[in-house]
């Protein structure tokens, strides 16, 4: 194994910094190319759904022996030229996938946003009501005792 460090250090380097550096790369060129272009779009879009995977299910399978080692080979095997597993992994797995439920995925996304609104809102309107009564009774605390230095001094 090359330690716990070492490989979350490649993968970052090999999985995120340098594909986003060739991504930053083709977006710049004068002339960009839209299968270039089209390439790091779908290798960004693959990283983001892995890695929400990963955080999810990580409790599972971090634990395998040589999963970092595992993870950053996917992530080369991804970007690498010569096996294109991109395009492979895109074509087959995903585009079809997202294609057949996309509408059920866009009206589960709505769904979320609107309860996710719902629930800030109420939260909000919880928090600006304890704030409004802890403020109150700080004030209050603060009158009282305000009141008994000024009544001591008074007595002495």
């Amino acid at each position: 194994m090359l330690g716990n460090f070492i490989t979350r250090g490649l993968i970052l380097f090999l999985g995120y910094a340098y594909p986003a550096f060739e991504c930053f790369k083709t977006v710049e060129k004068n002339r960009v190319e839209i299968e270039e272009l089209r390439f790091w779009c779908q290798y960004w879009i693959i990283v983001a759904l892995l890695t929400v995977f990963e955080r999810i299910g990580d409790i599972f399978v971090s634990w395998l022996p040589f999963y970092g080692e595992a993870k950053l080979v996917l992530f080369i095997y991804l970007w690498y030229p010569k096996t294109k597993g991109t395009a492979y992994f895109y074509n087959t797995f995903l585009r079809p996938y997202v294609s057949k439920h996309e509408t059920d995925i866009d009206r589960n996304l709505q769904e979320m946003r609107a309860r996710a609104w719902d629930l800030a809102i109420y939260y909000w309107g919880n928090c600006t009501k304890m704030g409004q009564s802890t403020i109150a009774q700080i004030i209050q605390f603060l009158l009282s005792q305000s009141s008994k230095v000024s009544n001591a001094t008074n007595e002495v």
